[in-house]
């Protein structure tokens, strides 16, 4: 197949690039690089298969392709908290434009959305038929807000239009290509272990996040893609909460770094809990994350030890 992914230079999306070609798919990349990095695809740019292009999906894009997988948007509220209209466009004219082009070509289309569509759910774990408790007109509503008008305009074009659709709800995601600078926790506490530096803790310590690594919610979004007459919001994460005090110990330790931790206020509308339900995912996709988190861990810390040598 011909497949599009938008956001494709970016964390997931670099990974998601690398293993569509090695299953044996031709790939598109678009990105305009706004959190994105040409670094994360220079590897791809020999293999035959794979095409980039520089643009923003806020404007259309006439091309043929059999497939789009529709990741373009900043994930983290460090870079979505710094232009959130732009943020907001990209969510919302992004997905009229690359459902547009799934409508016109009649591929199928895969939309990222994420945990913070659940905001600071006041349920836990979060399941797909939750509605969340989410602030309309706060800091991080221009993506939670954003992902959740996606999901709408995806959801209104399959019953519309009749266009093929997946929606993936991801968790937190890390792994090696995460930028330095993009204030997630994991490379936070990453980067802040490594220099010897105090681990910034927002909060009491004891809000909790569920964190998948890369390579298995790429096979989840891979697995969601492919399989048949799934037209419905499906999870993707690790299901196995952890408090943000024991998960900065635990980097501290495999580090082997001298840093104290520092506690800071929580920012605002920032989640207390996130924890996926992921049984629609295990029964429809047979998937289920299986990379232990100190194993996952010791990739990352050893990708971020080579970018700040």
């Amino acid at each position: 197949m011909k497949l599009l992914v938008t956001g494709g230079a970016g964390f997931l999306g670099s990974h998601l690039c690398e293993r569509l070609l090695e299953i044996g798919h031709e790939v598109i990349c678009v990105d305009n690089y706004y959190t994105g990095s040409n670094k994360n695809v220079d590897h791809l740019k020999s293999n035959s298969n794979f095409e980039i292009i520089r643009h923003d999906v806020t404007f259309p894009l006439y091309l043929e392709v059999d497939g789009i997988f529709n990741l373009a948007c900043p994930a983290s509220p460090v870079h979505y908290q710094k232009d959130p209209v732009q943020t907001l466009k990209t969510n919302v004219h992004g997905a009229i434009n690359m459902l547009g082009l799934a409508k016109r070509t009649k591929a199928r289309f895969l939309q990222a959305s994420t945990s913070e569509i659940y905001g600071d759910p006041e349920i836990s774990p979060q399941v797909e038929d939750y509605w969340g408790n989410v602030n309309p007109i706060g800091i991080r509503s221009c993506y939670d807000e954003g992902k959740r008008a996606a999901e709408t305009l995806t959801f209104d074009y399959h019953r519309q239009y009749g266009v093929d659709i997946r929606v993936a709800r991801i968790f937190n995601t890390y792994g090696p290509r995460m930028a330095i600078n993009d204030g997630r926790v994991v490379s936070n506490f990453i980067v802040q272990a490594l220099k010897n530096e105090p681990i910034t803790i927002y909060g009491d310590g004891n809000q909790t996040r569920s964190f998948c690594y890369v390579d298995d919610l790429i096979e989840g979004l891979i697995k969601l893609f492919f399989t048949e007459q799934i037209h419905e919001p499906v999870n993707l994460g690790n299901p196995q909460p952890i408090n943000m005090s024991i998960l900065a110990r635990e980097i501290v330790k495999i580090v082997g770094s001298s840093s104290a931790i520092e506690m800071k206020p929580l920012p605002q509308d920032d989640p207390k809990q996130r924890e996926p339900d992921i049984s629609k995912a295990r029964k429809l996709l047979g998937w289920n994350p299986s990379i232990d988190r100190s194993v996952g861990l010791e990739k990352t810390i050893e990708y971020f030890k080579a970018q700040i040598q």
